[in-house]
Formats: C-alpha cells, structure tokens, sequence
C-alpha cells in the first residue's frame, strides 16, 4: 500500500475511535490530574493555593514541555492540543497495529481488518487500564506509539522503531520500557544492534537531563524507600487495584486464561509469524503475567515506593493486545481454509474485549460479529467497521458516563468571572464525585480536597499526609452547618453544596445541582 493511502487510513480510523468507539474523554479521569499542573507550570498564579497543581509528578516525562509548547506554537487551548496530539499518536499506533499484521503475510485488507478490530480496544480489568486510553494522558500519547514501534520492527525498520520507543518512552516510561526490552533482546541478534541501543542511550539520557532542569521547589518522588505504613494505608483507600492482593482469584485466573488462549492462536498460526514478531507477541505478554508475582513480591512483600509508581501490573494489557492480534489472524488464516466455524471461535475472542459479553444480548452480538467476520470473505473489514456501531448502539457498551454537566458548568463559569483568583473551594457533599476535579480545572481555582486527587499517594509522601488530613476535615466528615466559620480558618472562601444542606442565609450562587456560600458571612 502506498504511504499516503496507508496514511489517510490510519487517521481516518483514528477519527472514528475517537469520536464514535471506544471514544474519549476529557476532565473525566487523569487530566483531572494533569491538567492543573499544566495550567500551573504555564502561569504559577494559576491555582497557586491547590495542594494537586503546587506537587507535580511530571519530572519524569516530557508530557508537560509537549502540551506547552504546543499550547504556546498554536495559541489553542490545553484541550485543543492534548485532544490533537491523542488523535494523531492513535493514527501512529493504527498504523502500527496494520504493520505488524501485515508481518504475518495478511493482504492489505486482512491486516485492515486486523488493526480495525484491535482498534475497538479493551478495558483491563485489575490494574485499571485501556489498550486505547480515553484522555489525552501521558500513557495515552505513549502506548500507540509502542504499537507504532512494534510494527515498524517487524518489517525490521530499525531506525523508525527506535525513534517511535524512544517518543513513547520519553512520554512515559513505564508504558515504554517492556517494549525496550525486547526490542533490544533481539535487536542484540543483529548487526543493528547498534542503532536502537543507542537512540535507547539518549533518550534514558536527554530523560535525565530533563529532569535535572525541571526541579525546582517541592517535593520529589521517592524512588528508593520503603513504603511507610500509613502510605501503605493510603494506597489500599485510594488506588487498592495496584495490590495483587486485594483482587478476587477468578480476576487472576481470568487473566491465565486470556494468554492460554492467547498461545494457542499462537499455536495456530505460528509458522505465518516472523522470529521477530514472536518476541513480541510471546514476550510481552508473558512480562504482563509476570507482573502478578512480580508485583506482590516488590510492593506486597518488599513494600518498594517504585513499585505504585511505574504499577507493573499494566503490562497485562499486552497479553489483552496479543490475543486480540493473534485470535484475529488466526481467524482469517482460518476463513482461508473455509474452516469457517474455527473462524467465528478465534473470531469471537477478538471481539470479546470491546463486546464485554456480560449478558444475552451482548453475547448475541458477539457470535453475530464473529460469525459475519469469518463469512464476509473480502467484505470483513466492513464487519469490522460497523462493529464500531453496533457494539455501542446494538451492544448497549457505554465506556464512560457523561459527568460534565450544565449545572457544574454553570458554576464553574460563576466562578471563573466572580471569585478571586486565589479564592478555595470545597465540596463537603461531593464524596467520591469527580465534580469537584472538572470544576478545578473549568473554572480554574483551587479546590481544598477531592477523591480524584487523592490518587497521587502513589508518587508523594507529603502529599498523601496532607491531603488525607484536609479528608478527614471536610469531606471524610460530612456537613454541618456550623462548619463555615472552621473552613474559613482552613483558608477555605466557599463551600458547595447539594441543595438538600441550603442554609437560611443568601446564598453566592446558585443553581439546580449546586449552592454556594461564602465562609465568611
């Protein structure tokens, strides 16, 4: 296939996963996190009084020097950019995932049809991770690019692999390195060598170089200690899904059997796949199973800070990735042979993950996606195509929930346009709402404390302290109306409240969902 078409395929099926399925999401999940710190780094009087955006944890990524420059380049918004720069990292790894189909020796339209099914994405269930994340996050822009490098690898474009591992492992390096491990255990059986192994060398070096300039006032993440047993406490309250522990035994069991199977489309198909890519396949998936003991040994036993950090457990997301690739060439190498019920079995795994099978009539639209692939010969993609709606509409799957309301926009712009800059909120009545987190980076001032936020006890020691204290004093504890006169001491200037706790007194704003009160009067 010529550049330029594989090229306009690649963004096009970007642009349908973005906007129609699995989607995408902003101010939902972690660019509740990251968004204030970018939005701090670029103007430190921007929510100078928030305890998330005056602690960041991006000294080891270039995710932040990324979204201001283009922020600066383009004059749009952080959105604008971080939206932008999703769509494009999802077309690379598209683009990837269509390269290293095509390694196994598929048609065009077979490996199409490939990327096309994995493009659907998985949720990963334990360490709460996506093959396809929702929001422009570090891991979001990284993962497609380790897909990108993996299939330039497998068509042995060594230069390009190296340069797409070493972007992604410059975003993230957590997401990236399991791939430089491989990578560079075979590139180590060629003459190579000598290319990845050293675009690896610069970039672990222009990381370091990075982080010497970014530090600054602050606390810094603790690489090498020994978790503290009220961090320990913390982590099991805010993030349980990085404690192997913690998971229930048929999630684990579930986990061997997604790779079982995973080895034996290997089985199938194995004399079709290159060496190269067999690493790949096999080895990723096989470091994403080791993480289990892995984990429980270094965090679970030798309570290593590392560990919660870089979460090793969200390399299981390979072995999600490997049997979607591996189920759906093998039903295409299948519906070859006009064995077409094999084909709809191997079919029916790939289509699995999106699908999430839980009920009647998503199993129905499971065996009618897997069925109808294997059958529509030259005509597959287009299932595949089209599962991109039915498995929403038909299917029902909704993989996030709409939490950016009128309401909470409403305050938010109230409060961008008539409070101080440096004014503090609270949500005493919030709980576990992840209101509070868009409200902080809508309207652009501090909030005392929210859930969302409470997730970075995994990084900062300090943090984790002072943000369970502000819990303990606000939320953790409830409303009471004698308690303005206490958050006003705490340097809090307003409280938001649900309309059931409206006091007898006038109220600074109000609306169906919220009201809001001065601490002051």
């Amino acid at each position: 296939m010529k550049p330029y078409a594989a090229a306009g395929l690649s963004f096009a099926l970007a642009l349908l996963t973005f906007f129609q399925f699995p989607g995408h999401t902003y101010l939902q999940q972690d660019t509740q996190i990251y968004v204030p710190i970018l939005e701090h780094l670029r103007d430190p009087s921007v929510l100078a009084n928030d305890i998330l955006a005056e602690r960041p944890h991006v000294a080891y990524t270039l995710y932040d020097e990324l979204a201001r420059f283009g922020r600066a380049a383009t004059g749009a918004g952080f959105r604008e950019v971080l939206e932008a720069l999703q769509i494009v990292a999802r077309a690379f790894g598209i683009w990837g995932l269509y390269l290293l189909a095509a390694a196994f020796g598929l048609t065009e339209g077979e490996a199409w049809l490939v990327a096309a099914i994995v493009s659907l994405g998985a949720t990963i269930a334990g360490p709460e991770v996506l093959t396809f994340e929702y929001e422009p996050t570090p891991r979001a822009l990284a993962l497609p690019l380790v897909y990108c490098a993996m299939g330039l690898a497998a068509h042995r474009r060594w230069i390009g692999a190296s340069a797409a591992g070493a972007a992604a492992f410059l975003l993230h390096p957590p997401t990236a390195i399991a791939f430089w491990l491989v990578f560079l255990a075979w590139a180590a059986t060629r003459r190579t060598f000598a290319w990845p192994a050293g675009i690896f060398t610069a970039t672990v070096g222009l990381l370091l170089l990075a982080v010497r300039v970014q530090a600054g006032p602050g606390e810094s993440q603790a690489l090498f200690a020994r978790l503290t047993p009220n961090q320990e406490f913390l982590q099991h309250l805010r993030t349980a899904y990085n404690w192997i522990s913690t998971w229930r035994p048929s999630l684990i069991l579930g986990w061997l059997a997604a790779w079982a199977v995973s080895l034996a489309a290997f089985a199938r198909i194995r004399d079709k796949i290159p060496a190269g890519v067999r690493l790949f396949l096999l080895g990723l998936p096989a470091l994403g199973i080791l993480s289990m003991p892995a984990s429980w040994l270094l965090l679970e036993g030798a309570h290593w800070s590392l560990i919660p950090q870089i979460q090793p457990l969200r390399l299981l997301l390979f072995v999600a990735l490997a049997e979607q690739i591996l189920t759906a060439a093998a039903g295409i190498f299948a519906a070859r042979r006009k064995a077409w019920i094999e084909a709809a079995f191997w079919f029916q795994f790939a289509y699995a993950w999106p699908a999430e099978p839980h009920d009647l009539r998503r199993i129905a639209l499971l065996l009618a996606l897997a069925v109808a692939t294997a059958l529509a010969r030259q005509y597959a993609p287009a299932v595949a195509l089209a599962s991109f709606f039915a498995i929403p509409t038909l299917g029902g799957v909704v993989n996030y929930p709409r939490l950016r309301t009128p309401e909470l926009a409403q305050l938010s712009a109230w409060a961008g346009a008539h409070t101080d800059r440096d004014a503090v909120f609270v949500f005493p009545d919030a709980g576990h709402s992840l209101a509070p987190g868009i409200f902080r980076s809508q309207a652009l001032r501090a909030v005392y404390v929210d859930w969302k936020g409470g997730g970075q006890v995994n990084y900062l020691r300090d943090f984790g302290d002072q943000w369970w204290s502000r819990w303990q004093q606000t939320v953790g504890r409830g409303f009471q109306p004698s308690d303005l006169p206490r958050y006003s001491s705490l340097g809090i200037a307003y409280a938001v409240l649900d309309p059931a706790h409206k006091l007898p007194r006038p109220a600074m704003f109000e609306n169906a969902r919220y009201v809001v009160y001065s601490t002051n009067r």
